[in-house]
């Protein structure tokens, strides 16, 4: 698979676009954070995921892999920050279709009341070529994406 560049918190103030989703889920940190680690669980709320797939041990943190397939996509994945039930973050380190040359996404939790946390969601990204032809349509479906994402982890947590 075409490597990714790797990058870390700072690429969040750097990247050429940047998609940031914030959102109040009702449910606690820990809550939101044990199905963040239930790869079974993004398919049902992360709509374009079919499939999560951790290539590392538990537990989970600072060095853990993953692979996730999105349709005919297939994203390795490197946790280069983790903070149990506030916040993660991880860049592409590999994909089969190059359509990227850097993603990072940051995941982070703060509670906000006893049963509801906010969560702001950052994809700060680099296209590739194939991406990059597509100009403002391409960027458009993305944050369509992640901000879907976002809506739709409020509903699958809802009691």
């Amino acid at each position: 698979m075409p490597n990714c560049t790797p990058a870390h918190l700072d690429y969040l103030d750097r990247a050429p676009y940047k998609e940031v989703n914030v959102v109040d889920l009702p449910a606690t940190p820990e809550q939101v954070f044990a199905v963040f680690k239930d790869g079974e669980a993004w398919p049902k709320w992360f709509h374009v995921i079919d499939k999560v797939t951790w290539t590392s041990p538990e537990p989970y943190g600072v060095g853990t892999t993953r692979t996730v397939h999105l349709g005919p996509l297939k994203a390795d994945e490197y946790f280069f920050n983790w903070e149990e039930n506030r916040r993660f973050s991880f860049y592409f380190s590999a994909t089969n279709l190059p359509f990227m040359k850097t993603l990072v996404e940051d995941y982070l939790l703060e509670a906000k009341g006893p049963n509801t946390t906010r969560f702001t969601y950052t994809v700060a990204y680099e296209p590739a070529l194939p991406l990059k032809l597509s100009g403002p349509v391409g960027r458009a479906i993305l944050a369509r994406s992640f901000k879907r994402a976002s809506r739709a982890l409020v509903n699958y947590l809802q009691p």
